[in-house]
């Protein structure tokens, strides 16, 4: 029979062979060995959960992830790139994973602005100047902002689904009923019933919208339990409600992001390298390549990832995402 120690012992080690280890962060959380150990970080109003792979020297890559997924979906393109020579990073957004506020009175703010100033003070905190970005789902709105009002920090971008910026006027706009059925759950949380049925169900919802969106992904529970553990983020759900309320105008945001917003109300121009992506199984909505080819002035290139290929590309074809990571900085080699 087995003694406490020796239990103790056998549990550790199948953790490890599992690929799990804990993060030292307020409300600890697991995370895939593949991507290393999670450090934190001081930036803006925030302390940022994040991995830093491959060599401190090597060309910076940000890959930022969607809703509602986490960092886990780049678990199998961050090796690729450090075995380039690419040093990696790979934040947690606000509401997310062991990402916290630094103060308990701020303001619970979800506009994409505002995510992307988040990026743009971790880069500072990290003293990282430029580096490529690529993201999907919220990831990718949040590279398209940082491109567009920050273009001295992007060296590339990669965006799944392309040019993602938009603004609450043009939120108000309706949209065709099969485009409004796309965006149900943004009316869901419209009402009080959809933020406690979200709180509630975070987890069921997350879920669905993971088969929603991916219909052609067969995930098994281990992929979706990982990434479910970011959601139970106490700011998660304020996060995530807030955002799609302020979409539609039904939410104010801050004041100190005015002057990002009346720059994004024009849909500015992307002038930095791109190479954007779209998978051929993509149910959640997105726009069409020909809408949106003609917001970048830089080289750029668009892709049809097939094979069906959802909404979370980085993990349902990671060699796809990784190899236009690395595409996209020889045009900037190249310039």
């Amino acid at each position: 029979m087995l003694n406490r120690l020796s239990f103790i012992r056998m549990k550790t080690l199948a953790l490890a062979t599992a690929g799990l280890l804990i993060s030292s962060a307020a409300g600890a959380q697991t995370t895939p060995t593949a991507l290393g150990p999670i450090k934190q970080i001081n930036a803006g109003v925030l302390n940022i959960g994040y991995v830093d792979a491959g060599p401190t020297s090597g060309p910076v890559v940000i890959l930022l992830h969607g809703w509602p997924y986490d960092i886990n979906s780049f678990t199998e393109v961050a090796p690729i790139l450090t075995a380039k020579g690419y040093r990696v990073i790979i934040p947690h957004l606000r509401g997310h994973g062991t990402t916290r506020f630094l103060s308990d009175t701020t303001f619970r703010n979800g506009q994409p602005s505002a995510i992307a100033k988040d990026i743009v003070d971790l880069m500072d905190a990290l003293k990282i100047p430029k580096a490529i970005l690529a993201g999907f789902d919220w990831g990718a709105r949040t590279a398209d902002i940082i491109a567009a009002l920050w273009p001295e920090r992007v060296k590339g971008l990669v965006s799944v689904s392309g040019y993602l910026i938009s603004n609450q006027e043009a939120g108000k706009a309706p949209l065709p009923p099969a485009a409004e059925l796309q965006w149900w759950y943004q009316y869901y949380f419209s009402t009080e019933r959809g933020k406690e049925g979200y709180e509630k169900y975070r987890h069921d919802f997350a879920k669905l919208i993971w088969k929603l969106a991916s219909p052609k992904w067969n995930f098994d529970d281990a992929t979706f339990d990982r990434s479910a553990a970011s959601f139970d983020n106490p700011d998660h759900v304020a996060i995530v409600i807030h955002n799609y309320r302020w979409r539609l105008g039904l939410a104010n945001g801050e004041s100190k992001y005015d002057p990002y917003e009346q720059r994004l109300k024009t849909s500015p121009i992307i002038t930095v390298p791109t190479i954007t992506l779209e998978g051929d199984a993509n149910g959640a909505p997105h726009p069409p390549e020909t809408s949106y080819a003609n917001k970048f002035s830089g080289k750029y290139t668009h892709k049809t990832i097939t094979g069906g290929i959802g909404h979370n590309l980085p993990q349902e074809a990671p060699k796809a995402f990784a190899d236009a990571i690395l595409e996209v900085d020889t045009y900037t080699n190249n310039q």
